[in-house]
């Protein structure tokens, strides 16, 4: 039986997306940084990464049905931080983004990957974004190689 997986390896002509928010910067550009010197180490060109920012995580999927529709991007890299406060409002952000970051994704065929972090506390992202439990932003942009490889053998 055939088996395909994709593997770490930049496919040639691909552009990538990485669609950041710019709440919490502390956290976000720390992110941004894995992801972009994970691509890089793993032969992406500067100039095959497009980094777009917006107000917050409500946002991310947003411009993310954008830049699908353009066709352009071969894989688009959400990242942003959400911290759980005292309303609703971090369940209703957080699980919007999930699951219109989803629906991109299925709607255009394109690997979207989600490194939007969804945390009780500041301390939690701290350790997710360069911390004891490595950064996000890596682990994404490492997904996204792999999955355009994939989507290029399928």
């Amino acid at each position: 039986m055939p088996t395909l997986t994709g593997e770490l390896r930049p496919v040639a002509q691909a552009r990538y997306a990485i669609v950041a928010s710019r709440w919490n910067p502390r956290i976000v550009d720390v992110l941004v940084d894995g992801a972009r010197r994970a691509l890089h180490d793993h032969g992406v060109a500067d100039e095959a990464i497009d980094l777009v920012r917006v107000p917050g995580a409500w946002e991310i999927p947003q411009a993310a049905a954008r830049l699908a529709g353009g066709g352009r991007v071969a894989a688009i890299l959400a990242l942003g931080c959400v911290v759980r406060g005292d309303t609703r409002h971090y369940e209703h952000v957080a699980d919007g983004c999930a699951e219109g970051l989803m629906r991109v994704a299925l709607e255009h065929g394109l690997p979207v990957l989600n490194g939007v972090l969804a945390v009780e506390r500041h301390a939690d992202a701290e350790a997710r974004a360069g911390g004891v439990h490595g950064n996000k932003g890596e682990e994404v942009a490492l997904a996204a190689l792999e999955m355009t490889d994939l989507w290029r053998q399928l």
